[in-house]
């Protein structure tokens, strides 16, 4: 069973889900899974996870993302971007320093309320089941970052936009929320995401590219190694006699490692055995004077 992270440029017209159940049949495996999910109409960087690297799902989720989105304004469809319903229509009787102006205003912590058309849940219920019953339900507006906005390109009423946002972002959303600004509509009529966490689309192989290297026996090139999506943190390796507090992920004392220097306080680490297989992610707390585990890669978990 493979273990490890695959970049997946994710073309349009398949879900988050297409890919992983394609990703299924190529690697003979089940554990399989995605971080952050993409419109079936977008396309760009979907990290996916095989087998015990299925446990840094939630943490990649929870990572910045970069897009580079089309809005075109004037238009309201029932689900924020051009593929939906044309509800309704507006003149764009506006000048290029006022897009410019009101695309930047939303720099920053803003409100967002996620369009009906979403995996968002309700009672138990998503969004998008509920919208494609006919309905339509009062959604709570959630605190999203915009950490960067810029406009690239407006030929009104396109526009073109870079963005990196936190989780839980809607382009969909910001799209719509820009046209309102204005004082007309906006919706989403291209996306591509260039970035997810440490990841871009330089990364990313399409699937056309992972059935080739299937076929010539190449896949496990293509596959990240777990620890290296965590290379920017310090590491440590337990000695040949320790490698048990590390296997049942016990607290672990400085003295039981091989790392140089004083830890530092509240630092993560990326813990090995002995013989150099990555095993959990450890914080040090310098009050307890000791390493303890935050998310373990047991050998075997499959």
């Amino acid at each position: 069973m493979a273990d490890g992270i695959l970049i997946v440029f994710k073309e349009k017209e398949y879900t988050s889900f297409d890919v992983v159940a394609v990703l299924r049949k190529i690697f003979g495996q089940k554990k399989i899974g995605h971080g952050g999910t993409l419109d079936p109409m977008a396309e760009g960087v979907l990290p996916v996870f095989l087998g015990n690297a299925t446990k840094l799902c939630d943490i990649q989720e929870n990572t910045d993302k970069t897009y580079e989105a089309e809005i075109l304004l004037g238009q309201r469809t029932d689900t924020d971007d051009i593929w939906g319903t044309v509800l309704e229509t507006r003149p764009v009787l506006l000048s290029e320093d006022e897009v410019v102006r009101a695309v930047m205003s939303f720099q920053g912590e803003i409100l967002q309320v996620p369009p009906m058309y979403s995996a968002k849940k309700l009672n138990g219920k998503k969004l998008y089941e509920l919208a494609r019953e006919g309905v339509t339900v009062e959604r709570k507006s959630v605190p999203v970052t915009i950490r960067r906005i810029e406009v690239t390109w407006i030929r009104l009423p396109y526009l073109k936009l870079r963005v990196t946002c936190s989780k839980g972002t809607y382009i969909r959303s910001l799209a719509r929320d820009i046209g309102e600004k204005l004082g007309t509509f906006g919706v989403m009529s291209g996306l591509l995401r260039t970035g997810h966490g440490r990841f871009t689309v330089n990364d990313a192989y399409r699937l056309s590219e992972i059935r080739e290297a299937a076929e010539n026996g190449r896949l496990a090139e293509l596959v990240i190694p777990p620890d290296r999506m965590f290379s920017a943190y310090p590491s440590f390796r337990t000695r040949e006699d320790t490698d048990r507090f590390l296997m049942n992920g016990n607290r672990i004392l400085p003295e039981y490692t091989e790392t140089e220097g004083e830890p530092e306080n509240g630092a993560l680490y990326r813990a090995y055995f002995s013989d150099g297989y990555f095993a959990a992610l450890y914080r040090y707390r310098q009050k307890e004077g000791c390493f303890t585990v935050e998310k373990m890669f047991p050998r075997g978990d499959h």
